[in-house]
């Protein structure tokens, strides 16, 4: 089973300074319009052929996100058969991310 991850606690635990790794499965225009800082972008049609990619430090919750958080449920589950443990998707995306934590990152 895939984790979700809330935005107010990604957001709790990027404050607290939890080592969390940010991976973006969203195509590339979307990115380029808006992002989270410090994500990696491997979009999800590419991430079964670029798993190793995804790098983690020791000990970091791997965060996959999209635009609504569909997309982002796949990447997980891509993530998780590859041998990444810990790993959540981010419920509702950046579009709820946008919403409760940062007006600032556009919606779209």
């Amino acid at each position: 089973m895939i984790q979700q991850i809330h935005p107010t606690d990604l957001k709790r635990k990027l404050d607290a300074g939890e080592s969390i790794y940010l991976v973006d499965v969203r195509n590339p225009d979307e990115y380029a319009y808006c992002r989270l800082a410090e994500s990696l972008l491997v979009p999800l049609p590419e991430l079964p052929g670029r798993v190793d990619e995804v790098q983690p430090p020791t000990g970091a919750m791997v965060v996959v996100y999209c635009h609504h958080g569909v997309r982002s449920m796949s990447g997980a589950a891509i993530l998780q058969r590859a041998g990444h443990e810990n790993v959540a998707s981010l419920a509702g995306g950046i579009d709820a991310w946008s919403l409760l934590i940062d007006p600032g990152i556009p919606r779209y």
